[in-house]
């Protein structure tokens, strides 16, 4: 693949490493201090298979915006911009672009959803059990709760009809921790995703590009993992 980078942060470094020994081409990379007017953008843009966002929030839309015209699918790796989502489908769809967006794009936390939803669709019929979401990550992170952390209270939220605790601690250096509890008079449950590396994010985010490069559309990350599981075999 031929990829470009819009971000060149620790995701965007390690991603274009993780690429390069894979045999992808980074053709382009784009950051704060080399960002070119749009026009000049969507020229830079043309003959990559895939671009791969982890810039900034407020850029999401731009960056959606010039990947369309430009007819190059992307990744948006950035999370915080979600209230925008459907003004972004319709740039998408409206020009027949591809994007695929996630809370998270490492694998391992993309199962662990599913094993959120399976205990949360089992303990809510289950009488007496209630839920409650802890999150944790370094003190440089700035959204709180994680969009991570709003997906485990989508996916329990389907299942627990009553409010339930979701909080957040951003700290230090702690490594992105997500714990998801259910608590009963008879015992607690805890499921925990702990992140050891960017490792995974960056890992996922590649096969995605790989994924969303064959596709017109805007999907969410999960819906590519019983493709990527199966690959994975």
């Amino acid at each position: 693949m031929r990829l470009a980078l819009i971000g060149y942060g620790a995701m965007g470094k390690l991603i274009e490493s993780l690429a390069k020994d894979a045999g992808d081409e980074i053709g382009l990379i784009i950051d704060e201090n080399n960002r070119p007017a749009n026009a000049e953008l969507i020229s830079r843009l043309r003959g990559h298979d895939a671009a791969i966002d982890f810039s900034v929030a407020d850029a999401v839309r731009n960056n959606v915006q010039m990947c369309v015209s430009a007819g190059v699918p992307i990744v948006v790796g950035t999370t915080g911009w979600l209230k925008e989502l459907n003004d972004i489908e319709r740039i998408v769809t409206g020009g027949h672009g591809a994007m695929v967006h996630g809370a998270n794009f490492s694998i391992g936390v993309n199962v662990f959803y599913r094993i959120v939803a399976l205990a949360s669709e089992m303990l809510g019929k289950v009488k007496g059990y209630e839920p409650y979401i802890h999150e944790a990550h370094h003190s440089r992170k700035k959204d709180a709760p994680s969009g991570t952390g709003l997906k485990l209270k989508e996916l329990v939220a389907r299942n627990f009809t009553n409010e339930f605790s979701v909080s957040s601690t951003r700290a230090g250096s702690i490594p992105g921790t997500h714990d998801v509890g259910f608590d009963s008079a008879a015992d607690t449950i805890t499921l925990t995703h702990q992140a050891r590396s960017r490792e995974g994010f960056a890992t996922g985010a590649i096969w995605a590009a790989n994924w969303i490069s064959k596709r017109k559309g805007v999907f969410e990350f999960s819906q590519s993992m019983d493709e990527f599981l199966t690959d994975s075999k």
